[in-house]
């Protein structure tokens, strides 16, 4: 996708102007940079593993507490990684790794079942409806690929991205969602997914058939989202390859920041994950669609690119992470530009924090997608604009530290908007 607001080669090669705008203490920033990640890594990694727990009480003694447990256990593991999503885009060891983890949207009848009105297969995915809880063999290319037993290596290597399409999603936070609410059938009106726990039951109580093995996917999947987590992880510590690559080179490095908070705050949040659900209407574009929790997807998104700018995380034991930050620098160059993207940050924090609490207290994110709903349509594109608008103070960011050759992402619902129903 193109760049709406700087143009030039991407970020692997990029011409870096000079470095007379950036502080001497460009270091230490980057450094807390890396710490700050690390952290937030860190508690994905241990709210993971809190999931997994919760998982294997799940299977071992199915029971509807088991399963809200469980639900509870994902939704908490997701403020920390939401968090960590900006620093895609600028680095790329977190940009190729992404998809394992967070992959969205996906067709999810190649996991389980689903309702009639799902549909089959079709022209882009021949595996859309697949369902391999129910199949201990399926034709991949021309070979017989054996489910019998469902594991790690199987759904990373086999599953994930079959047949080269990326709905194909097997792995990673959505999958596990999808194992543990059920798809969502409301459309505009409220409510999440309805999955039963007798979907994990034995014996005749076991609803949908296969309870064993939707059960060994759902633990695959989990197993394999920790020791994904733990690997990343591992890249941010004094001696990982992320945080080795970023504080090579100090203009390369402040560029990787400020490339990851203008990809996701424009192409990829305003645009991929907000406008173009609104454009059509359809909740199936929500980021926690099985979950009904986008909103709180969309603000913890928002809060990391701020806190990325501040030099400052809340651990989710409360401690502070901070240290010299893209603020000090940007005020060191020029005072109004940090006060002015200081302000626009808060601005996209409260309109996306209108939309979290609205959503709490009710109304939720499906009905506010609603075709003429137009409190709803407000609230969404508060945080669009929102997001729009610091963008282009990160542009103005990059001009006075004297970084040339940025590109954010692009979004056909914010760059093309004709082209979203073509």
């Amino acid at each position: 996708m193109k760049s709406l607001f700087l143009t030039g080669s991407a970020l692997a090669g990029l011409a870096l102007g000079s470095t007379s705008a950036l502080a001497a203490d460009a270091s230490g920033v980057l450094t807390n940079y890396a710490n700050i990640a690390q952290a937030k890594y860190q508690d994905s990694l241990s709210t993971a593993q809190t999931l997994q727990a919760a998982v294997e009480a799940l299977i071992a003694a199915p029971s509807a507490e088991a399963l809200t447990a469980a639900r509870q256990a994902w939704l908490a593991a997701r403020v920390p990684y939401q968090q960590s999503e900006v620093f895609r885009f600028g680095n790329a060891i977190v940009d190729e790794w992404e998809g394992k983890v967070n992959a969205w949207p996906l067709d999810e009848g190649l996991i389980d079942y689903t309702d009639a009105s799902y549909g089959g297969a079709t022209n882009e995915n021949a595996l859309a409806a697949l369902n391999v809880v129910a199949n201990p063999a399926f034709e991949l290319s021309g070979k017989t690929i054996d489910t019998s037993e469902i594991t790690p290596v199987l759904l990373a290597e086999t599953l994930h991205e079959a047949d080269g399409v990326e709905a194909n999603v097997a792995t990673g936070y959505h999958a596990i969602e999808f194992l543990l609410w059920g798809q969502d059938l409301n459309g505009t009106n409220p409510g999440a997914g309805q999955r039963s726990w007798t979907d994990y039951a034995a014996g005749e109580t076991c609803s949908n058939g296969n309870c064993d093995r939707r059960g060994a996917y759902l633990k695959a999947a989990t197993d394999l989202l920790v020791a994904d987590l733990d690997w990343m992880a591992a890249q941010w510590s004094d001696t990982g390859a992320a945080r080795s690559t970023l504080l090579a080179d100090e203009s390369a490095g402040i560029s990787a920041m400020l490339t990851g908070m203008g990809s996701l705050s424009y192409g990829e949040q305003a645009g991929e994950r907000m406008r173009l659900g609104l454009m059509l209407n359809d909740p199936e574009e929500e980021h926690d669609c099985f979950s009904d929790n986008t909103h709180n997807s969309h603000y913890y998104d928002g809060l990391g690119v701020q806190n990325v700018y501040l030099g400052e995380y809340v651990r989710v034991n409360g401690a502070l992470v901070s240290g010299p930050s893209l603020s000090d620098l940007v005020a060191a160059a020029d005072a109004d530009l940090d006060s002015e993207l200081r302000r626009k940050l808060s601005t996209t924090m409260q309109a996306l924090g209108r939309i979290k609490t609205t959503a709490e207290a009710g109304f939720s994110y499906d009905q506010m997608l609603e075709q003429g709903n137009a409190a709803g349509e407000a609230l969404i594109m508060g945080g669009v604009n929102g997001l729009v608008d610091q963008t282009r103070s990160i542009e103005r960011v990059v001009k006075v530290l004297d970084l040339d050759g940025l590109a954010f992402e692009g979004s056909d619902s914010l760059d093309n908007p004709n082209a979203v129903f073509q």
